[in-house]
């Protein structure tokens, strides 16, 4: 397995992002969301295989509460989904193939 790199992470996802998202998730941004994401997981200290929608809602919600309340942007529902795809696409590039 490489090693996760949040500066290649950061560049990946927004790549992988549609051109009118770009602006609005700079570096700055994705980056502070992939320190949500980190910060999510320590709080529950669990990854919840059975229900991975119910946590991919709950991780939703929480970074987009955190970016509010940061003052970071206000960020719908369907815009932090396209994020969490992207970082799990850079993810899965991280796999050796079998």
């Amino acid at each position: 397995m490489f090693e996760y790199d949040d500066e290649m992470a950061v560049e990946f996802i927004r790549n992988y992002l549609p051109l009118d998202l770009k602006e609005k998730f700079t570096d700055d941004t994705v980056y502070y969301i992939l320190d949500v994401i980190c910060e999510f997981y320590e709080k529950r200290d669990w990854l919840d295989d059975d229900d991975e929608e119910k946590e991919e809602q709950e991780l939703t919600r929480f970074i987009i509460e955190q970016a509010a309340k940061d003052g970071i942007g206000q960020f719908t529902e369907e815009e932090i989904k396209l994020v969490l795809v992207a970082e799990a696409a850079y993810s899965d590039t991280l796999e050796i193939p079998e």
